[in-house]
């Protein structure tokens, strides 16, 4: 058996037609789609990224993986958060990748449940810290107001922020661990956590006190609402993931 970690990476599903000059016959089939970034950074790190598909079942995989890492994408359902359902819009999914998906938000909550059930470190990037927060019974942040701190940049990925987004951390926290104090990070979010779900806690904030990183006390979980793998610097938060699978592994008998 391969000594390096298997992390699991989540991504999101939509139809064929989307794709300019894409055969009509297969218009109505649809494409899992993932973000290479996240399984290049992981496979540097010394992973095994695995892509995992909807139909992948959550609790079994977990079973198998060392480490599960829930990307970025579009808002999560209001429904599984309590928020306005008047703010969905009435699209399949399928043909808008940023509409709401509730497809995605059950299989990704459902992930992150096992995830935490089976002690497997998880980290959660942009909407993945959102949808760490919902699993918990946590709220959200409908649609940040407008701030002297920007938190939807236009630059062009990959980017290490610009200064007016930095991101405090506590002391003593995962982040602080792997940040130090401050860092200055992207920002391609417009939501964000609101009340924590149970057992989290805010480790990052900015200077408006919008949470940018949460954390599991005693447990391998970590939330940050940037986007690691598209920062332009190595990132922590996406070698941390694979180093703490990898001593989880080592743990096992």
């Amino acid at each position: 058996m391969s000594a390096r970690p298997l992390i699991g990476i989540t991504g999101r599903r939509f139809r064929l037609e989307l794709i300019e000059g894409a055969d009509e016959r297969y218009g109505d089939r649809c494409l899992d789609s993932y973000m290479s970034d996240f399984a290049s950074r992981i496979a540097q790190a010394g992973g095994l990224p695995v892509h995992l598909s909807y139909d992948t079942d959550a609790a079994e995989i977990c079973r198998q993986l060392s480490g599960v890492v829930v990307t970025g994408g579009q808002d999560v359902h209001p429904a599984f958060w309590g928020g306005d359902p008047g703010v969905v819009r009435d699209v399949d999914p399928r043909l808008d990748p940023m509409v709401h998906d509730s497809e995605r938000d059950e299989y990704e909550l459902g992930l992150v449940r096992a995830a935490l059930e089976e002690g497997i470190p998880v980290l959660g990037v942009c909407r993945g810290m959102q949808v760490l927060n919902v699993a918990l019974g946590g709220t959200l942040v409908a649609d940040l107001p407008a701030g002297p701190v920007s938190h939807l940049s236009a630059e062009t990925a990959p980017t290490d922020g610009t200064a007016d987004h930095l991101v405090s951390f506590e002391k003593g926290s995962i982040a602080a661990g792997l940040f130090g104090e401050h860092a200055m990070t992207n920002s391609w979010h417009h939501q964000a956590v609101d009340h924590c779900g149970t057992g989290l806690v805010v480790t990052g904030r900015t200077s408006d006190g919008v949470i940018e990183a949460v954390e599991l006390p005693g447990a391998p979980v970590l939330g940050v609402q940037w986007h690691p793998e598209w920062m332009k610097s190595e990132d922590p938060a996406m070698t941390w993931i694979v180093e703490a699978a990898a001593k989880r592994r080592r743990s096992l008998p």
